[in-house]
């Protein structure tokens, strides 16, 4: 009676492990999805990472050097904290079931290699897909398991790199509106000059670029916490310049540059829209959500990097 009892209470352990490492792989594959592929305010490990860090570069001071790492190291330490979950959960999906549910090699003694390091071996050794064989799976439902671990380690690293391809784009897009905005700041040109069709081009290809910048920001909100080395290739140091245009291009005599500049002055609404609810969380007016940007990525000093 009381072996049954125990062995009842066993299976109960067993199964309560196991249950929690599926939990705990659920929950990261949930981050990943909505990270990459549903990018929405619930990718909570990437966000809450990358702000941590993006604070505590703050915090230590605004050197170069330190700002710059903090998006690389952070995306590094999500998808760090991505796989060693994924290899903890799948672990404690196999440790109960050691060694009665496994077929070992010759030479290996299944008592001796029934720990939860032995298990987070077998994991690591299935997501990486090396599949040496010398543990593996014999039970029926984790002869199917094992092989859902493989396939999601090659999905993650799969994402991995499509997100990395993602964002650094993105950045791009965003420095390059920024050099753009500095070098006609710096050129002395105003919306004022175009009274015809090229400054209602320039505002329209303006108002293009500042729209790509806020679906950027959206789809790739990691982005955000990447330093722009410089005040030319800042946005948040420019941006400014596309505001004064905007307002010079809407007391413009000419009716295609006021109607440019009245959908430059949209593109820039809704770029300090998602700014504000992505990141500042100001619920103030537009100038001072982009003096809020300014405050939050700070000026680096002049010069191109």
């Amino acid at each position: 009676m009381l072996r049954g009892v125990r062995a009842v209470g066993r299976r109960r352990v067993q199964w309560l492990v196991t249950s929690a490492g599926a939990l705990m792989v659920l929950v990261t594959l949930r981050d990943v999805f909505h990270t990459l592929w549903h990018p929405t305010r619930h990718a909570g490990l990437s966000r809450y990472v990358m702000r941590g860090l993006w604070e505590l570069s703050a915090r230590l001071g605004s050197h170069r050097r330190a700002a710059g790492i903090v998006g690389p190291l952070a995306m590094v330490t999500v998808v760090g904290t991505w796989a060693f979950t994924i290899i903890l959960g799948w672990a404690l999906i196999y440790w109960p079931h050691l060694p009665e549910a496994f077929s070992f090699a010759a030479g290996l003694k299944p008592e001796k290699h029934s720990g939860l390091l032995d298990a987070l071996y077998v994991s690591m050794v299935t997501v990486a897909t090396l599949g040496l064989g010398d543990i593996a799976p014999s039970a029926g439902w984790l002869r199917i398991v094992g092989p859902a671990e493989s396939l999601v380690g090659f999905a993650l690293l799969t994402a991995t790199v499509s997100w990395i391809l993602g964002i650094y784009p993105a950045l791009t897009r965003r420095r390059a509106l920024a050099l753009r905005l500095s070098q006609l700041r710096r050129s002395g040109i105003s919306a004022q000059q175009f009274e015809g069709a090229a400054g209602a081009a320039l505002l329209e290809s303006l108002a293009a670029d500042v729209s790509r910048v806020s679906v950027d920001f959206a789809q790739y909100a990691e982005s955000y916490y990447f330093h722009d080395g410089n005040d030319r290739t800042s946005l948040a140091v420019n941006i400014h310049h596309a505001a004064e245009l905007a307002d010079q291009g809407r007391r413009a005599r000419h009716p295609d540059v006021r109607m440019t500049a009245a959908v430059l002055s949209r593109a820039l609404e809704d770029l300090a829209d998602i700014l504000d609810r992505r990141f500042l969380r100001t619920g103030r007016t537009e100038p001072d959500v982009f003096r809020a940007f300014l405050d939050d990525h700070g000026p680096s000093g002049p010069g191109l990097g």
